[in-house]
């Protein structure tokens, strides 16, 4: 990468919801931004944490036993394992690294293709 990467403008390139873009990459991971709204299925990340950071609107992260909710510029890891399912009431606006090719549905059948942009 030889320029900075404006989340904004990337994020203003597609309209899709729960369909992660890549926008870098670094040390084998992939940073994505992804626009999400409603609610997304239930799963894990048997190898992997999931991280996410919200750069606009609120989700909850609902886990099997709580449920985190957060606001812009707020983050949290789901620890690898553990079943969690995204949820957004308006559409929000997150930022997530990962693994590169870790399926966002935990499972490679029923997961997102990597796009990038």
């Amino acid at each position: 990468m030889h320029d900075s990467v404006n989340l904004a403008e990337k994020l203003a390139l597609f309209d899709e919801h729960w369909s992660p873009r890549t926008v870098a990459e670094f040390n084998g991971h992939d940073v994505m931004v992804v626009k999400v709204k409603g609610e997304f299925n239930w799963h894990s990340h048997a190898d992997t944490d999931d991280f996410f950071l919200v750069l606009e609107g609120q989700i909850d992260i609902e886990l099997r036993d709580r449920t985190v909710t957060l606001n812009p510029g707020e983050m949290f890891i789901v620890p690898k394992g553990a079943e969690h399912r995204p949820v957004a009431r308006q559409e929000a606006h997150l930022l997530l690294i990962e693994p590169t090719g870790t399926p966002n549905t935990g499972d490679p059948e029923t997961a997102a293709k990597r796009q990038c942009v």
